[in-house]
């Protein structure tokens, strides 16, 4: 049996801890703060309750997995999981507004040709067809395999298998998830359809590679799921799993170094001066963080991939309303930005801004656990936005502001919020910074194959033997999905060594 010190309590460190101690290991979890769950974390005021982190499980066989490993009761013992149907309804500057239903190719391509004129839902069903292909290729070794040492051959090949496209002459095929949207599905609002998946995780769908295309398709294929009572349930799920399976948990233990003896490490220093040794350590923090606790950089080599530099966050509105939830409204509306090119300039380009009217994410759960009563609502609305390392200096104007034109940009979404305001509460990056310690609150985005490995994270090894790394910011990168995969990794390369070929 091996003493493991885990660094940090997010989901990944947690996944990673259950299965660790299922296999036999006594494992101890170093937590800074006085909660579990890191970025899924949870705000109440006057009997309202909301995630601040993700409202929406994707994938949920990889929770599912992680249940039936770690103990006798799955998934669906420990928490109301329910598929949301329709899946989203997309809103557009022009008047367009339609409900995609939930994993249903057939109903969404007739759901569009209906919404955006005949021919455009089969465009979108052809290019699900294309992006299942990319899935089907990438998913082991993205999602399911450690990153091995030969990765650069994910880095060169875009699996995404896009049509020929005749410009100039030439034949040319899509390189970027713009690319895919402009030369294959030809409507502006299929293409805002596409690139809202890829701003939902703070991607820029003109310089992301094709192989974002799995990125819808996961929606499609997978259904979007919620967790009654809010994602905030599945942390803790997980948080009395490991208790469980007798992982102990040290809640205000901030680490401040790992300990180094024979070359390896050799446990963890914590800011009260108290040294605990342990066989391996595994980190649960950002790049940053790590390399100040390690006291250099764990990057292997300079063949390695390196530490993505993820360059938005995320601004999430929290709103009390009074009346209750309108029957048949849609749990999660997408309202698109009104100007595209405007909203990917300013978050993406040079000058670093913040489009007034942004594609942003509206939830309304149909949960009667976050509200008081039936005569209330609970919404919440997010749009990414620049991660700045200097927001925190102004961040009560300059986020008070975004608030209320996202507030009165969802009205789109819910007609009268404004008269319906009870109060309204504001998360910043600043306060993602404070949670994760990233910085500028910056939110790491799932990998993805080609493009010379830029949208690929470090490999859960180090250049510190017995130091493993996890989480949104090691392979395979943000989500809660790849945060629970990277989890598995982990305890698969402890438990069985570097042969650990990945999940069966």
């Amino acid at each position: 049996m091996a003493t493991i010190a885990v660094i940090g309590a997010g989901l990944g460190a947690m996944a990673a801890a259950a299965r660790l101690a299922v296999a036999g290991h006594h494992v101890v979890v170093h937590e800074s703060t006085t909660t579990y769950g890191g970025a899924v974390g949870r705000f109440e005021r006057d009997g309202f309750a909301f995630d601040t982190g993700p409202g929406l499980l994707p994938l949920p066989a990889v929770h599912r997995d992680l249940f039936l490993k770690t103990g006798k009761e799955p998934l669906e013992k420990c928490v109301d999981l329910v598929q949301v149907d329709p899946a989203a309804r997309h809103v557009f500057a022009d008047g367009t507004d339609f409900l995609l239903p939930n994993a249903s190719r057939a109903g969404v391509v007739a759901a569009l040709n209906s919404a955006l004129g005949a021919g455009a839902g089969d465009r979108w069903g052809d290019f699900l067809v294309r992006a299942r292909e990319a899935w089907d290729h990438t998913r082991r070794p993205l999602l399911e395999e450690p990153l091995w040492s030969d990765w650069k051959v994910l880095a060169e090949r875009e699996p995404y298998p896009s049509v020929p496209h005749k410009r100039l002459l030439r034949t040319r095929r899509a390189a970027t998830l713009a690319e895919v949207g402009a030369w294959e599905l030809r409507d502006p609002r299929l293409t805002g359809l596409l690139e809202s998946h890829a701003l939902a995780y703070g991607l820029d769908p003109r310089s992301v590679p094709a192989s974002a295309a799995v990125l819808p398709y996961l929606d499609h294929a997978f259904g979007t799921w919620y967790v009654r009572g809010g994602i905030r349930e599945l942390a803790r799920a997980l948080y009395e799993r490991c208790l469980a399976r007798r992982v102990e948990f040290a809640f205000g233990a901030e680490v401040t170094g790992i300990v180094e003896k024979d070359g390896r490490a050799a446990g963890v220093e914590l800011a009260d001066g108290a040294v605990t040794g342990a066989d391996f350590v595994v980190a649960g923090v950002a790049p940053e963080v790590l390399s100040r606790l390690a006291r250099r950089s764990v990057v292997r080599s300079a063949g390695e991939v390196p530490a993505q530099r993820a360059t938005t966050s995320r601004l999430t509105v929290l709103l009390a309303l009074r009346g209750g939830r309108p029957e048949g409204a849609a749990h999660r509306t997408v309202v698109h930005a009104e100007d595209r090119d405007a909203e990917l300039e300013l978050l993406f380009g040079p000058s670093h801004g913040m489009v007034a009217r942004p594609t942003m994410t509206v939830l309304r759960p149909d949960d009667p656990g976050l509200v008081p009563d039936s005569d209330h609502e609970a919404v919440t609305i997010t749009c990414a936005v620049p991660a700045e390392p200097d927001w925190s200096r102004a961040e009560s104007e300059v986020f008070d502001l975004r608030a209320e034109q996202l507030i009165e940009a969802a009205e789109r979404a819910v007609p009268g919020l404004r008269e319906r305001l009870l109060w309204s509460e504001v998360r910043t990056p600043a306060d993602i910074a404070r949670t994760t310690g990233a910085q500028g609150g910056a939110v790491p985005a799932p990998a993805l194959a080609a493009a010379d490995g830029r949208w690929l994270h470090p490999s859960n090894t180090t250049a510190l033997p017995g130091l493993f790394t996890v989480g949104g910011w090691s392979h395979p990168g943000g989500g809660l999905p790849h945060a629970g995969m990277s989890g598995a990794l982990v305890a698969g390369l402890i438990v069985e060594g570097p042969e650990f070929r990945g999940s069966q």
